[in-house]
C-alpha cells in the first residue's frame, strides 16, 4: 500500500495540536506503528472517545500500522490529566468485559481482521504490567526520571495548585510514569515509534518519548490533536441526558443521529473533517453548498449521515431518519408502528403519557374518554367533543372524528397509542 502523508492529512482536518519535530519525514520512510490510549472503564466508547479513533483510522488509511491500547493497568490508577478527581479502580474481570466491548466499537473504524500487513492490533497494558513488582518498576523504570521533571509537566502542576484541597494521591503522580513505560514496552516489543492523543496528553507522551531514549537507546515520536469544544462553549459529547455513547443500549441510533443534526453551522464544519472520512474536495464543496443555502443543512446532514452509518451501519441509519421525520414531516400510523419502543419513547421524549388497562380495549376505548377522562389529556369531554368537531385531533398521525374507538390494532408496540392536538401538542397512552 502506498504511503499517504498522514501528517498533512491532519493538518487540513483541523487536527494538529502538537507535533514532535520530524515526525512527518519520518512517517514517509516506512509503515510505522502508532498506538493511542483508551480508558477501559466503561463496556462503551463515547463520542469524546471519537478524536482518537479518527487519528488512528486516518493513521491505517494512511498506510500505517494502528495500535489500539486499553489501559487496563492504567485504568486501575487514574490519570490526573484534565480531571479533578481521581477515578473508581476496577477489578480485572470487568477490565476484560470492557475490553472485548471496547475492541468491537473500534472494529467499525480499524481493520483488525484482513491479513493486510497494516492490520490493526488491540493491546492492553495490564498483560506487562500484572507481573511488574513495585521494587522492579522503580528500579528499572524510576531511576531514568527525576521528580523535578515530572513536577513540571502541566497535567501534574495544575492538580496540586489548583481548586481541589485534595491535592494528587502518590498512586496518580505515578501515571505518567507507568504510561511512558506502556511506549518504551510497545517500541521495543512492536515497533512502535509514534504514541498519539489529545493535547491533555503532551506530558505523558514526551515521558514515553525520555523512556525510550535513555533506556531504549532510541527516538520516540509524539502527536497531539486540539481538545474539541463546542462554539457555544460547553462540552464535545455531552447532550442534557450526559454522555453520548456509541453503544445503542446506551445512546440510540436516533439519539446519537440527533446529536450531530443538531449541530451548529460553525461545528458542522469543523466535525465534518474531523469524523468523517470524506475527502477534502467533497467537503469543501458541501460547505459552499451550505453557504449558499444555510437553512437546507446539508452540513449537518451529512455529518449525521456519515457517523451514524460508521457507528450504527446503514439501517440504523435511514430508521433514525424515518423517525426524525415523525415529529416533522407527513409521517402515518405505519411509520409510527414501524419504531422500536425505544426509539418511540426517544423521539416522543418528555411528552406526557397516562397509563390505562388494556381491558379498555376490547370493547374498543371511545376517543372522547381517551382524551378527556381517562387521561386529563384535554380538561374536559366538551372541549373533546370541540377539538373533534374542529378536526384537530389525531390518533397515530391520522384524523379521527367523535364516533371513533381504539382498539388494540391501534397499538405501537403492542403498548402505546399517540394522540395529538394542532401541530405540536401530543400526549401518550400507555397501555398495561
Amino acid at each position: 500500500m502506498k504511503l499517504k502523508n498522514f501528517v498533512e492529512e491532519l493538518k487540513w482536518r483541523g487536527m494538529v495540536h502538537d507535533v514532535m519535530p520530524e515526525t512527518e519525514s519520518h512517517l514517509m520512510e516506512t509503515m510505522r506503528s502508532a498506538y493511542v490510549g483508551f480508558d477501559p472503564t466503561a463496556d462503551s466508547l463515547h463520542i469524546g472517545n471519537l478524536v482518537p479513533i479518527m487519528l488512528l483510522s486516518f493513521f491505517q488509511r494512511c498506510g500505517h500500522k494502528p495500535v489500539a491500547l486499553v489501559g487496563g493497568a492504567t485504568g486501575m490508577i487514574g490519570d490526573p490529566s484534565g480531571k479533578s478527581n481521581e477515578r473508581n479502580l476496577l477489578d480485572e474481570k470487568t477490565l476484560r468485559h470492557n475490553q472485548e466491548c471496547v475492541k468491537n466499537q473500534l472494529s467499525q473504524f480499524l481493520d483488525f481482521s484482513s491479513g493486510a500487513p497494516n492490520q490493526a492490533r488491540l493491546v492492553n497494558n495490564y498483560d506487562w504490567m500484572k507481573e511488574f513488582s513495585f521494587l522492579d518498576f522503580i528500579r528499572d523504570v524510576g531511576k531514568h526520571i527525576t521528580v523535578n521533571y515530572m513536577m513540571a509537566k502541566d497535567s501534574v502542576k495544575s492538580r496540586l495548585t489548583g481548586e481541589s484541597a485534595d491535592g494528587m494521591s502518590f498512586t496518580e503522580f505515578t501515571y505518567q510514569l507507568v504510561q511512558g513505560y506502556d511506549f518504551l514496552h510497545l517500541y521495543k516489543n512492536l515497533d512502535c515509534t509514534l504514541q498519539m492523543g489529545g493535547s491533555d496528553q503532551w506530558g505523558n507522551i514526551t515521558t514515553g518519548t525520555e523512556l525510550i531514549r535513555r533506556i531504549g537507546s532510541g527516538k520516540g515520536y509524539a502527536l497531539t490533536c486540539p481538545l474539541i469544544t463546542k462554539s457555544d462553549g460547553s462540552k464535545f459529547g455531552k447532550s442534557e441526558g450526559g454522555n453520548v455513547w456509541l453503544d445503542a443500549n446506551r445512546t440510540s441510533p436516533y439519539k446519537f443521529y440527533q446529536y450531530w443534526l443538531n449541530s451548529s453551522d460553525e461545528d458542522a464544519e469543523k466535525y465534518i473533517k474531523i469524523f468523517t472520512f470524506l475527502d477534502r474536495a467533497t467537503i469543501e464543496n458541501l460547505v459552499t453548498e451550505h453557504k449558499e443555502a444555510p437553512h437546507l443543512r446539508a452540513l449537518q446532514k451529512k455529518l449525521a449521515e456519515e457517523v451514524t452509518t460508521t457507528v450504527h451501519g446503514n439501517e440504523e441509519f435511514e430508521k433514525a431518519v424515518r423517525a426524525s421525520t415523525i415529529l416533522f414531516g407527513n409521517s402515518t400510523s405505519d411509520d409510527l408502528k414501524a419504531l422500536d419502543e425505544k426509539t418511540f419513547l426517544d423521539v416522543f421524549d418528555g411528552v406526557p403519557q397516562a397509563e390505562i388497562s388494556k381491558e379498555e380495549l376490547k370493547s374498543g376505548l371511545n376517543v372522547i374518554g381517551a382524551l378527556a377522562e381517562k387521561t386529563g389529556f384535554l380538561k374536559s369531554n366538551g372541549e373533546a367533543r370541540r377539538a373533534l368537531k374542529e378536526n384537530s385531533i389525531s390518533v397515530n398521525r391520522e384524523k379521527v372524528s367523535e364516533d371513533f374507538k381504539i382498539t388494540e390494532s391501534d397499538l405501537i408496540n403492542n403498548t402505546f397509542v399517540l394522540l395529538q392536538r394542532g401541530k405540536k401538542n401530543y400526549f401518550i397512552i400507555k397501555f398495561q
